[in-house]
Order: C-alpha cells, then structure tokens, then sequence
C-alpha cells in the first residue's frame, strides 16, 4: 500500500534541492568509514537516507548518496550541509519558542565550528568518530524541531535521528537524547559499523552526541588536575609546588587531547605532544594552545633542556609518531618523569592510532586502499610502543593510560602481558588507569568533576562575571581540591581557555555546583547577565560506566555494571533537566563503556532554582553513593556528610566494613582445607 506522508508531516525538509555546498580547502576530512554491508544491506541505507527527502528528489539524490556510501563509507547528505563555516551565534539571533529551543541550536552550531570540529564535514566533532548526529539531513531537521518547541513539548532523538516532539510540560527535558544503545549480542564494534553505514546508529564519544562540547577548554582542568597530582603523588612535588623542570611526554592534539599542551603549561611543566596531523598541530599553535613546534627531534630536546635549566613552562609538538619519540628518549637515556598517551584507541584500526614508518597522507591512503595492512601495521607499532613504555617505566618514569583504551589497544595488538590476568583483561592491566591513581580517589570519590556552563549571550562580559560569581563561591581553605579550584579560576580569563562559545570548565563537587548554579540563576534573574546553559562532561562521578576508565577505582565487581549512569540519565530526566542524553561506547569504544550528560538552561526562573537543587544534588551524589557501596573511602565520607546535611529529606546506604584480615584470613582457610 502506497502512503502520501507530505501532508502528515508540518515539519519536513523543504522540498526544493538545496545546491551542493562548496567544500574549503584546508578543512580536515574523516577517513573512509569501514563499510561491511552486502547488497540487501546497501538498499537499505540508501532508503533510510531518503527517508528525510521527498520522493520527487529521489532520483536525483540516490545515486548522488550512493557515491557517498562507496566512496566515505557513510551517507553524510553533503549537499543538505549550510553552506561555509558553521558557529556559534548569540542566543538572540535563533529562532525559536523556547529559550531551551534556541540554546539547544546554539550549542549544536557551537560543535560543528571549523575552529572545534574535527571533521566538520562529516559531523565528527572530537574523538575520531564522535559524531553530532549521523548526517545534514538530520542536523536541518534537529533545527526544525528546535525552533518550533514549545514548553510543552520534548524532542525525543535516537542516535541523531529526530523522532519528534511529544506532548508533555514545561518542567519535563526538552530533549531526550541517546546514541548507539545497541541490544547486548550486537553490542561490538563489527555490528555497530554495520548500523551505522546502514543509517541507524550515532556514535555520540561523549558530549559530541549530547551536544555539550565546548572545545578542548572542556578537558583542559581535568587534565592540568591530573597532571599536578601526578607530579604530587609520584614525584614527591610539595602541594605548593607545580611540574617545574619536569617533563611530560604524551601523543595526541587533536579534540580532547588539544588540551594537553595548555594543561602542562598551565601546571609549569615542559610538554612533548607527538602528532602526525601537522593540521592539528597548526590548528593549536594559532588558537595559542601550543608554543613550539618541530619535526626535528635534536631540536626539541635542545629546547627542553633550555626551559627545564630556566623551570619555564613550555609545550612542544613534535611533528611525528610517538612511537619514535619514545625510541630516541630510550636511546639516548633522558630523564622523563611522566609519560602518557591520548590518541584514540576507541578507534585503534579507523584512524585513531597511527602506523610508524608512515606520514600522516600515506597511512591515511593504507587506511582508505588497505584496510587490512593498516590494521597489521597498528598492531606492530602498538607492540613497539608497549616495549618503549616498558623499558621507561622499569628506569623510574611514571606511566599511566589516559582511559583512551590504549591498553586494550596493546591487549588486542597481541601483548597480553600488559593485562594482570593475561586471560582476562576485564581485571584490569599492569599500569593504572589515571582515573584510579589520581582522579578517582583525588575527585570523583569526593563529588568534584567537570562541571561547565557557556554565557548564552556570547559577550565577554557576561564570561566575567560568571567566572568571579563562581570564585566567589569557593572556599579555598576547606580542601584541597577547592583551593586548586579557587586558583583555577582565578587564572581563567588569564590563562586564555575559550575556543568557540564563550565558555568555562571548572572541577567542582557537589555542593559547589548547586551554589554556584543558583547563584548565576540570580544573576540572570536580576537581568545582570544573559541565560546560561550549564552542562558537564559525561567524564564524571556519575555520568559514566566504564571498568577501564571513569570507573576503574571501583573494585566490589560492580564495574562492569552499567547501571549507576542509566539511572544518573534516568534522574536527570525526572527532574527536569533541559536535555538528557545516553550514549554507547565514549572514549574507549563500542560495548565498553555507557555515559550520560545534561544541559539545563538557567533562565532565572524560580523553576529553574528547584530544579538546580534537585537534579544537580542528584547528578553528583548518585554516582558518590554508589562509590561509597563500593567501599571507597573518601565517598564513605563524602555520603556521610550528604546524609547528614539532608535529614529528613534523603538517606543513602552505607557499607559495614569486616575487621581487617576477617575476610582475607577465612578465605584462605578454606582453600587450604580443599
């Protein structure tokens, strides 16, 4: 039976063909995608495509995506993409019914800014695949609906593709968002590939799917925590001292790991960051993220004796592989403190990890001609790049992997020995995961994690005032995580950290984000600035189940449990936050890790105070009690203040712990009696 849809539907594409944009030279590309779809499964994604399109455009369009499908490996509707650089605009210059609608399109237009995007072409945002949603098509519609939103209506979005608006009331989500939720037998990466050449499945990284990225500032606190902590616990840096004349090797500048070299200089240390993306390099050099740069290896280490002499902060890019950095440390016998990797291993074999003895063109050309030897080559260089970290770490440097799955990476490639159960890697491997040494203990067990807003507005003003409201907030003598947080922002507008929207990122727990929330509430309230929408990395306490990374410092066996972030965006959307969002597989890859995030606009409303309350309460504590069952010692703590503060209002469980040597002693008495 034939349908005529067009006059069901009141918001559709419009059905005039759009012209075929024109693409800027020096904007990077995506790779081809892996395509492993037989003929039957080929149709089928040409239909999902054109199911966006009207039927008299058919015959024009459908070859035109099958080009695409062949030559890309996925159907990204070039021509339906608006012409020339996308951004960010203030929120007055949206359509739309809703402050939440035109905020909504203002942080999706933020994600796809040539300056932010890592292939804005091809919608990827950071992470090597992380995606706002599938194709241009869907990006148009997501507007549609955004801009005709009413408050009583929410947006329900299925790994990018737009559902519709339902019936529901203003103190529900306005989005309800999710990506790559794939049914567990399918839950891997040759299945996920398959859905999403078919046109089915989003690969949402983080907050690329939940459209609350905010460039590499999104990263860069967390990870200059990391790496001034590090330089605390392992180096026997005093607390008042930072990473002066220490040196810091890593790999990766491209969307999230573009934070590595502002980070180590904002902590006082001196940085190698390996890339062989010269683009990556150049893009960070002229947002004034990186300070050096130089394919030459005499060079750079010439210039890192010269800034560890003088303890002057420096960042270098070396224009290279890794994996040869590495070598020439070895052999040469230089003293490295700390060493890490950031590439994305989540996609080890598409492009995320590169091949020693290849240029960034020529592997990229193996990649798209032959996929299979890249594939070996990246195996080869993982097991090389295992040996060199090896023979590092055995003459006192400290490593640690950086939750970008570069471990199972190396696991996969061959090494089992880099597991401490060389056949089971789900118990973890022989280096720690920085969430378990540092940010784990340090952070996420006492609520503190990366909470971030962006001044709607887009004025520096506004940028200013958020940033003294929030210090204003801090008490630096009560932990020391708040007076490293009180420096921080303190430091922000110095330390010159927004790429894109006019945004701030700042580690803190609990109690602090509900503070400062209600305290930015009051200030639009009073008209003293424009609406903020806050947000926060899904790399938080609560928002992300992942054994190899967010929740790598949980050892009760529950790690491996996805449960803590279904119920966080479960919560979330309770409570009425402006946008919830799931999402499979983040920085680590498909099946390995669930998270979640939200947005929430703070309009002044006195709506908006009791939802801030709630649902950021909520957000933090949730993941800290499940923390505190895990036997965690600082989120026993942390949750038995919580229950104390909230008496007669909330009330969490805490673990009995047995006398210690209990349980250990009657265990190995039983088995010596077998």
């Amino acid at each position: 039976m034939e349908f005529d849809v067009s006059e069901a539907m009141e918001f559709k594409l419009s059905d005039e063909l759009p012209e075929m944009p024109e693409f800027e030279e020096g904007i990077r590309r995506a790779p081809k995608r892996e395509l492993n779809l037989n003929q039957k499964e080929m149709e089928i994604a040409l239909k999902n495509a054109l199911r966006y399109i009207s039927p008299e455009l058919h015959e024009k369009l459908a070859p035109e995506f099958m080009e695409e499908l062949l030559t890309h490996g996925r159907i990204y509707g070039y021509r339906y993409r608006p012409e020339g650089n996308i951004k960010a605009k203030p929120i007055d210059e949206y359509e739309g019914k809703t402050t939440e609608g035109k905020a909504l399109q203002l942080m999706i237009d933020n994600n796809l800014d040539f300056d932010i995007a890592l292939y804005p072409y091809e919608l990827v945002t950071y992470g090597e695949s992380g995606q706002v949603c599938q194709n241009w098509m869907q990006y148009r519609l997501i507007k549609k609906y955004l801009q005709e939103m009413t408050e009583d209506q929410t947006l329900v979005v299925q790994s990018g593709h737009p559902l519709g608006l339902f019936p529901s009331k203003p103190d529900a989500p306005r989005v309800i968002s999710t990506n790559g939720l794939m049914v567990g037998m399918f839950d891997n990466d040759e299945a996920f590939n398959k859905a999403a050449a078919m046109g089915v499945a989003n690969y949402g990284q983080m907050t690329a799917g939940g459209w609350m990225y905010i460039g590499p500032q999104g990263i860069v606190h967390g990870t200059y925590l990391t790496l001034l902590n590090a330089g605390r616990k392992f180096l026997g840096n005093d607390f008042d001292e930072n990473l002066a004349g220490q040196l810091y090797i890593t790999s990766g500048l491209g969307g999230m790991s573009g934070a590595q070299a502002k980070a180590i200089e904002i902590a006082g240390g001196v940085g190698i960051i390996a890339e062989v993306d010269k683009s990556r390099i150049k893009t960070r050099h002229e947002q004034g993220w990186l300070s050096e740069a130089s394919d030459d290896l005499d060079e750079i280490f010439e210039w890192v004796e010269e800034y560890q002499a003088k303890e002057e902060a420096v960042s270098i890019a070396y224009h290279g592989n890794v994996v040869d950095l590495l070598e020439y440390v070895v052999e040469n016998d230089i003293e490295l403190e700390l060493l890490s990797d950031q590439t994305s291993c989540h996609a080890v074999y598409s492009g995320g990890y590169h091949p020693v003895g290849y240029n960034f063109e020529d592997g990229r050309e193996l990649l798209n001609n032959n996929p299979d030897k890249f594939g070996e080559k990246v195996d080869k260089t993982l097991r090389k790049h295992y040996g060199f970290i090896k023979e590092l770490v055995d003459r006192g440097t400290y490593f640690f992997d950086y939750g970008n799955s570069f471990m199972k990476a190396v696991y996969d490639a061959g090494v089992p020995e880099i597991a401490k159960n060389e056949e089971d890697p789900s118990q973890g491997f022989i280096f720690p995961s920085y969430v378990e040494d540092v940010m784990g203990p340090i952070c996420f067990d006492y609520g503190y994690g990366p909470f971030r807003w962006v001044c709607l507005s887009g004025t520096d003003e506004d940028l200013r005032k958020t940033d003294e409201a929030a210090k204003e907030c801090i008490d630096p003598e009560r932990r020391a995580q708040d007076y490293d947080n009180y420096q921080w922002i303190n430091d922000a507008e110095e330390n010159d950290l927004v790429v894109g929207s006019k945004a701030r990122i700042l580690y803190a727990d609990g109690q602090g984000r509900v503070k400062i929330a209600l305290k930015f509430n009051e200030l639009v309230r009073k008209g003293e600035i424009d609406p903020i929408m806050l947000g926060r990395d899904h790399h938080d306490v609560s928002g992300t189940d992942s054994p190899f990374r967010e929740t790598a410092n949980i050892k009760d066996g529950s790690n491996v449990m996805a449960e803590m972030s279904i119920q966080c965006f479960a919560g979330n959307c309770a409570r009425g936050m402006t946008l919830a969002v799931e999402s499979n597989g983040g920085g680590v890859g498909i099946g390995k890790s669930f998270n979640g995030g939200f947005g929430l606009v703070l309009d002044g409303s006195k709506r908006v105070d009791e939802v801030i309350k709630s649902a950021l309460d909520w957000d933090v504590h949730g993941g800290v009690a499940r923390r505190a069952w895990a036997r965690n010692k600082n989120a026993i703590e942390t949750m038995q203040e919580w229950n104390e503060r909230n008496e007669g209002r909330g009330h969490v469980t805490i673990p009995y712990q047995p006398e210690e040597g209990l349980v250990e002693n009657i265990v190995a008495d039983y088995l010596d009696k077998e």
